[in-house]
C-alpha cells in the first residue's frame, strides 16, 4: 500500500512563510520524481513545483522566486518551502510522486493552506 501524506498547511498572514511536507511510504522513494499542486476553488488543478530525481527543479511563474521544492530521500519525504506568501497563493496543495521509468504515479489528499490577514 502507497502513501503519501501532506501536512504543514494552515493560516497564514500575507507576507509569511510555510513549509509542506510529504511523506511518502510504499515506494522506493528514489525513483520517483516530486510534485507539488493545488486547486483554488473555482479554478483548475496547477502545478506548483517539480523536482526530477537528478536535482532539476521546474516552477510556475507565480510562485518562482517564491517557493523551493526539495526532497530528503532518507526520511522518504518532499518539502515545499512558501515564503512571501500572497492571498492568491490559498488553495488545497497536493503531493505528487510519478516513477522515473514507467507509467506509475500516486497522490496525497491534500493540505489547505490559507493566506489571509
Amino acid at each position: 500500500q502507497v502513501q503519501l501524506v501532506e501536512s504543514g498547511g494552515g493560516l497564514v498572514q500575507p507576507g509569511g512563510s510555510l513549509r509542506l511536507s510529504c511523506a511518502a511510504s510504499g515506494i522506493i522513494f528514489r525513483d520517483y520524481l516530486l510534485g507539488w499542486y493545488r486547486q483554488a476553488p473555482g479554478k483548475q488543478r496547477e502545478l506548483v513545483a517539480r523536482l526530477t530525481i537528478t536535482g532539476t527543479t521546474n516552477y510556475a511563474d507565480s510562485v518562482k522566486g517564491r517557493f523551493t521544492i526539495s526532497r530528503d530521500n532518507a526520511k522518504n519525504t518532499a518539502y515545499l518551502q512558501m515564503n512571501s506568501l500572497k492571498p492568491e497563493d490559498t488553495a488545497v496543495y497536493y503531493c505528487n510522486a510519478e516513477h522515473r521509468i514507467v507509467a506509475r504515479g500516486y497522490w496525497g489528499r491534500g493540505t489547505q493552506v490559507t493566506v489571509s490577514s
